[in-house]
């Protein structure tokens, strides 16, 4: 059976060094990927207007990317299947620039809508692949670390590739911010070529053996909970600018400073995340779930204020990114013996919350719900998840408690 075992090197000092590389490459890469995917909400006027559609129709470039990550890109694993795990990372990031490509040409809304989701085909597989890669050449106490350490690169794009990217659409058009970014693409391929490992201790993948990874009740309740917590965020986050706007009364730019607020507690979550899982995992997520319902409450209080309403959204983006990692660890730790495609799927059952959380509090506001009820809501799901969490962690005490019986008898 195949595991993930840690890369070792003769000289500490060497290894310290190829594994911080190795790291630093797929940061970059999740750096391009996370631009690409939040900077076109930034260039949806510029986007519409050149191309004589409505805004709301430019809007489902947003869906129709997070929809192709949630179930394209498992396919996309598995049409990699056969390759090792090196090469499988640097294919995906040949789709990606090229897609990026393609954006950047499309003379079509339906081209362009295409090559968004092409574009989206990687973004699971990658990350999914990714994660199980970083996770694989560090030593075992620093898994969820590393982990964190990739996907610093995707609350980086938040901070920094959305406005500069949304910036460089206003000032010389929506196609050179694609360029930019499938230059990145190519910045992060040449990383990723030259400092990653060229024998990675991960067999390519057994597509039996993953599927069978699928249906352990631990992995679905891990996938369920990432789900469940990525629709919390993402219930409220996806109206966010409403709510600083007409309940905040904030005016545009100070939006935007709220917005970079969030994203540097995304970036502090991301850390603090990966070092609780490495810590203690399950007791971790419980612990951040149950802190993420009562953060979400006080927003719903403290949304009338600035002062109070940009504390609160600290709070929220550090504890709600903080959970990524741990869910992503516990993922690839239960699915130990095939976790390729569990690893993938994860990251689609991410972007199927941001989906289902959006479609969630749409509906409430539809609904008649006021924007300043919609944190209400996000607390809600979070206790959704909080109670899948604590499921969870029941059923790894029994295991342990009933394991040592087992070993009892099978001595008998």
């Amino acid at each position: 059976m195949t595991t993930i075992e840690p890369i070792r090197h003769h000289k500490r000092t060497a290894d310290a060094s190829s594994w911080r590389l190795a790291l630093l490459s797929l940061a970059t890469a999740s750096f391009g990927i996370g631009t690409t995917e939040y900077v076109v909400m930034g260039l949806l006027p510029s986007v519409a207007a050149d191309l004589g559609i409505s805004i709301p129709r430019a809007g489902l470039l947003v869906t129709g990317y997070a929809l192709s990550v949630a179930f394209g890109s498992p396919f996309l694993a598995i049409a990699t299947a056969r390759f090792d795990r090196r090469r499988a990372l640097l294919s995906l990031m040949a789709i990606f620039i090229l897609g990026n490509l393609a954006c950047a040409l499309a003379p079509s809304y339906a081209l362009l809508m295409g090559a968004r989701i092409l574009t989206a085909l990687c973004h699971g597989a990658f990350f999914g692949l990714g994660a199980v890669v970083a996770a694989a050449i560090v030593a075992p106490q620093r898994k969820a670390q590393a982990i964190a350490m990739m996907f610093a690169g995707l609350t980086l794009a938040n901070v920094l590739g959305v406005p500069f990217g949304t910036a460089i659409g206003e000032v010389f058009g929506w196609r050179k911010t694609f360029f930019i970014v499938a230059g990145i693409g190519v910045l992060a391929a040449a990383a990723l070529y030259a400092w990653l490992p060229r024998r990675l201790p991960i067999a390519p993948m057994d597509l039996a053996r993953e599927a069978r990874s699928l249906g352990h009740v631990q992995v679905i309740l891990a996938m369920a909970i990432s789900v469940v917590s990525s629709a919390s965020l993402f219930s409220v986050f996806t109206y966010i600018t409403p709510i600083l706007e007409h309940v905040t009364h904030i005016s545009p730019r100070g939006v935007t400073l709220m917005l970079l607020l969030f994203g540097l507690g995304l970036t502090a979550g991301n850390f603090l995340g990966g070092r609780l899982a490495d810590w203690k995992l399950i007791p971790s997520v419980i612990g951040l779930l149950a802190l993420l319902v009562p953060v979400l409450c006080i927003f719903a209080v403290t949304s009338a204020n600035a002062t109070p309403a940009a504390a609160t959204l600290l709070a929220w983006g550090v504890v709600s990114f903080a959970l990524i990692s741990p869910l992503q660890t516990r993922v690839i730790n239960e699915a130990a013996q095939a976790p390729n495609l569990a690893s993938t799927l994860n990251q689609g059952a991410f972007n199927l919350g941001n989906a289902v959380g959006a479609w969630i509090g749409g509906l409430g506001l539809t609904a008649g719900v006021a924007y300043a009820q919609l944190p209400w809501i996000g607390a809600s799901l979070a206790v959704v998840a909080l109670l899948l969490a604590l499921a969870a962690y029941r059923l790894e005490m029994r295991s342990r408690c009933l394991a040592p019986a087992f070993s009892g008898l099978d001595q008998l």
